[in-house]
């Protein structure tokens, strides 16, 4: 039977022994990840520019070396996975050659152009009519960011009441028709495009195109919704500081100080209060003495006459 002592040493060894067997597998892991992300990875990327809707064919495509630490999320580094025997993919976003062909915008195996692949959970795609102006001049492109007015006609009113809304703020754009030229090669004026929305804001763009005339006004990507929204109506198209209402109110009628330009709780109004008649009063002068600087006249109102007293206006 061993002793004490014999069994406290066996485990220790074996304590000792697992971890030395720890450090040096840690140390070879180690290792190998060291050398996986110093080599590299053929990668496929477009070898010819892939507008939405194209075929993704084996002319298309190429491969390049890519660093292993470096590898975008959904690239292809199989041509049989990307291109299936028999099974074609199309482009669902526009993609640049040399650009890495990623999972998330192609569509999958077998599928045509569809861009409901490429919608969030609970995220729609809604259609509106653009033309050369409302469209910005064809300067609003995929993924780009927009606000969309409404320009429409108050119900019961003439076309004197016309104004104009902030419909919705911040909206991805997905598409802008499906061609940017014609069969001859001239540019081709966009006719539709293709927003993110929710279901709610799917319902106002559908209601806004029957009630008036959208536009989209391009925004910097990135930046804040203004939380204040005004209407605006024929009557504010004048360059006029004191014309419409405006967030932070205006300044009073006569405040040109530095005053005027600090926002205020509630909106300053300029009121304008009826003047009381002028009553002239007639004055007449009593002869002053020769030599005398304090000098009295006599004011007449009405039938009413007091003396006043003025000094300093000696002839």
């Amino acid at each position: 039977m061993m002793s004490r002592q014999t069994l406290i040493a066996l485990a220790g060894a074996l304590v000792l022994g697992l971890l030395a067997v720890f450090v040096a597998n840690s140390y070879l892991n180690r290792a190998e990840d060291k050398a996986y992300a110093a080599g590299t990875t053929n990668v496929a990327v477009a070898a010819a520019p892939l507008a939405y809707g194209t075929d993704i064919t084996a002319d298309k495509i190429r491969f390049v070396d890519y660093p292993n630490s470096s590898i975008p999320p959904g690239a292809f580094t199989d041509a049989a996975k990307l291109i299936p025997q028999g099974r074609k993919r199309v482009a669902l976003m526009p993609i640049a050659v040399n650009e890495p062909i990623l999972g998330t915008k192609i569509s999958g195996e077998g599928q045509g152009a569809s861009i409901a692949a490429l919608l969030p959970e609970g995220m729609r795609a809604a259609a509106v009519r653009i033309n050369d102006v409302s469209g910005v001049a064809g300067f609003v492109q995929p993924n780009d960011s927009v606000d969309v007015l409404v320009t429409r006609q108050l119900p019961g009113s003439d076309n004197s009441q016309q104004v104009s809304d902030v419909l919705l703020q911040n909206i991805r754009v997905m598409a802008i028709d499906q061609q940017s030229k014609n069969a001859d090669g001239t540019p081709k004026v966009a006719q539709t495009a293709t927003l993110e929305v929710n279901a709610l804001d799917a319902q106002k763009l559908a209601l806004a195109q029957q009630v008036g005339e959208l536009s989209l006004i391009l925004r910097k990507p990135g930046e804040q919704n203004n939380p204040v929204v005004e209407t605006v109506s024929l009557n504010d198209l004048r360059y006029n500081m004191y014309g419409g209402a405006r967030y932070p109110a205006p300044a009073v009628v006569g405040s040109f100080g530095s005053d005027a330009a600090q926002p205020s709780a509630t909106p300053a109004v300029a009121v304008s209060t009826p003047r009381p008649a002028r009553h002239w009063s007639r004055v007449r002068a009593k002869p002053a003495a020769p030599v005398d600087t304090s000098k009295q006249i006599e004011v007449y109102r009405g039938t009413k006459s007091d003396q006043v007293k003025v000094g300093g206006y000696g002839r």
